[in-house]
């Protein structure tokens, strides 16, 4: 068993329910993709600058349109093109207090069958011939209470693909005008709040590792090793499918490059 100073004890100072299925395999993964920049420059992330990031990384709706195709996800894909039969989508939800743009996030109920107790964005599968953005915006909807007519879609992340069993999962940015009142669907959540983005790019609240596990796992390193990545929140952790969204969402409004891109 490699821990390399990771492993279980990372998190023993820190507060949280779920259940991290780690692998027998475990490295000490890279620094922050933002670990260079001063203190001054990880706030201040309001939604203006916020969308103009967005467009300025060609993830804005007004002057691109996401991923919606199998063969224009090919290069963020885990295995050989196949068509895509199992679509979902969530909702980055967005809003300003104070002058810091604040994320939506939710901790999935523990009676579900898969990811129990796990962070996550607001969102789900989509109905038969369904949008993403329809998909997020009835998602959020069903699961937090947020009206989708408060909600203007800006933006999308890069889609998170699984060929290998033809589902993808399509990222949506939406912005509100303020705090929305928000009601949990006991049986999907648990329970909801907010994070600033100031907050998520705070010295030691970020950490990757690189992790292995016994079946190979494509676009993994020489050595079989792929990264994962943590944010320590108030009462929780947040990693998978959610950290490499909002790590994407992260680099884009700081202007840093995420070396990972090319994996997810």
């Amino acid at each position: 068993m490699v821990r390399d100073d990771a492993g279980p004890g990372r998190f023993l100072d820190h507060e949280y329910p779920q259940v991290i299925p780690e692998p027998d395999e475990i490295r000490v993964g890279s620094p922050a993709p933002w670990a260079a920049l001063g203190s001054d420059e990880r706030q201040g992330f309001t939604l203006e600058l916020v969308q103009r990031r967005l467009e300025e990384a060609r993830r804005s709706l007004d002057t691109t349109s996401m991923p919606g195709e199998p063969a224009e996800l090919a290069t963020v894909a885990d295995d050989a093109p196949r068509p895509v039969t199992r679509r979902s989508a969530v909702l980055v939800a967005l809003f300003e207090e104070e002058g810091e743009t604040e994320v939506i996030l939710t901790r999935r109920a523990r009676t579900m069958r898969s990811h129990r107790g796990e962070i996550a964005l607001p969102g789900g599968r989509s109905d038969h011939d369904e949008t993403p953005i329809a998909t997020a915006l009835r998602e959020a909807h069903e699961e937090v209470g947020i009206e989708p007519s408060l909600v203007t879609p800006i933006g999308w992340l890069t889609p998170i693909v699984t060929f290998a069993s033809g589902s993808a999962i399509w990222p949506v940015v939406g912005v509100l005008e303020r705090r929305p009142e928000l009601v949990i669907h006991p049986s999907e959540v648990e329970r909801v709040f907010t994070v600033a983005l100031r907050d998520l790019l705070a010295e030691d609240v970020f950490l990757e590792e690189q992790w292995r596990r016994t079946d190979a796992r494509p676009l993994a390193d020489h050595e079989g090793f792929f990264p994962i990545y943590f944010y320590r929140v108030p009462e929780d952790v947040i990693w998978g499918a959610t950290a490499r969204v909002l790590t994407e969402l992260l680099c884009v409004v700081t202007r840093t490059n995420w070396s990972d891109a090319d994996r997810v």
